[in-house]
């Protein structure tokens, strides 16, 4: 009898299963915390602030009502979630299932005076009830899933009626030019930046291998309506460098 095959999902290189890609996943993830903010600002020019302030403006208002609770998937070391935390009238909430990013995250949450609460979570298995949350998003974190429908399926399931979801995920441009030169400079010169810097690796040879895998923009908008998610639309950013998807419960 065949295998059956996997679902979508981030294949690291070795894993045969779900659980492999997830255990793979939080180790890589658990050995470059240390200089996992230095290489986000580092490696994207500093334009991954600008992209979570983005985000978290998209969603100001719904942010602002004084009962809101918001979720941040996925949420490594706190920065989109500290974003949300600074337009909230209501509760934020961060989840990772890399228990030293959620160390991390909580500091940086004490050292600026942010009230949070943080989670130890699997995205595929949240350990919230359904319709909990306003808003839920997700930065460069998603892509990292093992089973993206059911990552989806769990972000709809705990977002309220009329809740709304924002998931900022890299791309690949498409321009013939900035495509090539951002080609090389994504699979060549930024792994070599990033084990250099890190010390560790693997984890900054997966980033873009990971994100070749990934569906394009259009694909991916498809698979949010798919799982039932209305007024889906995404909007490129930085050459068509990174993406935001939104869409309603």
């Amino acid at each position: 009898m065949s295998e059956q095959p996997l679902p979508p999902g981030t294949r690291p290189e070795g894993a045969r299963s779900e659980e492999e890609a997830a255990r793979a996943v939080q180790q890589m993830f658990a050995r470059i915390v240390p200089r996992y903010d230095l290489l986000n600002h580092l490696l994207s020019f500093g334009r991954d602030r600008r992209w979570r302030e983005r985000t978290a403006e998209a969603f100001a208002a719904r942010l602002a009502e004084p009962d809101s609770r918001a979720l941040d998937l996925c949420c490594g070391t706190g920065d989109l979630a500290l974003e949300l935390a600074r337009r909230s009238g209501g509760a934020v909430v961060g989840s990772d299932f890399v228990h030293a990013m959620l160390v991390r995250a909580h500091a940086k949450a004490h050292r600026q005076h942010q009230r949070l609460h943080w989670v130890e979570a699997d995205a595929l298995a949240l350990p919230f009830s359904d319709a909990s949350f306003d808003v839920v998003t997700a930065a460069f974190g998603f892509r990292n899933l093992a089973n993206y429908p059911r990552g989806l399926e769990e972000i709809h399931r705990v977002l309220k009626p009329g809740g709304e979801v924002g998931i900022l995920e890299f791309a690949l441009p498409t321009g013939r030019v900035f495509g090539r030169v951002y080609g090389f400079y994504f699979r060549r010169v930024l792994p070599w930046v990033g084990r250099v810097v890190s010390g560790v690796r693997g984890p900054y040879s997966y980033l873009p291998a990971s994100v070749e895998q990934f569906p394009d923009s259009a694909g991916f908008a498809a698979w949010m309506e798919r799982v039932g998610f209305r007024l889906v639309s995404y909007r490129l950013w930085t050459g068509g460098t990174v993406a935001l998807y939104r869409g309603r419960k």
